[in-house]
């Protein structure tokens, strides 16, 4: 299900928004492939076929020059067959983002040099293109990020 990119009022501390209600940010609904952690960076299922594909996620998986399959982060944990809330598009706080990521600004990438579900900077060698980029240095392995929008 689709969210909505409007925008009312910029009032910021008379009407509280936050991530959750800015217009730049679009999260959608998906069902678990597998078992996903609150933070993790999902992609598209291909083990399913057809466009169930494209409705499934699982922890990403990044080969040696990364995936281009990642489509976001996940809001919460599930388990299998049940549905989760990934953003796909904007704020993202919590991702799980590895600890060498040093600064803001970094662009990630989800390729084998790190945990399933887990991004880190993109390097030479990585083909995929970049699915985020860190808004902070990470720290316990977690940073708040910015997803591109892949789909």
């Amino acid at each position: 299900m689709a969210t909505s990119t409007l925008l009312q009022k910029l009032d910021i501390a008379a009407e509280g928004f936050g991530a959750s209600t800015s217009h730049r940010r679009q999260v959608e609904t998906f069902l678990a492939g597998g078992a996903i952690a609150a933070g993790d960076w999902v992609a598209f299922d291909t083990s399913k076929t057809g466009a169930d594909r494209v409705l499934n996620v699982i922890e990403a998986v990044g080969g040696a020059t990364g995936t281009g399959l990642t489509c976001g982060v996940a809001l919460e944990a599930a388990t299998a067959g049940a549905r989760v809330n990934v953003v796909v598009a904007g704020y993202a706080e919590g991702a799980s983002v590895a600890n060498a990521v040093a600064a803001a600004g970094v662009a990630l990438v989800v390729d084998n040099t790190a945990p399933d579900g887990q991004a880190v900077a993109i390097a030479a060698g990585d083909l995929a293109p970049a699915c985020g980029v860190s808004l902070e240095a990470a720290a316990g392995n977690l940073c708040d990020v910015w997803v591109y929008k892949n789909f």
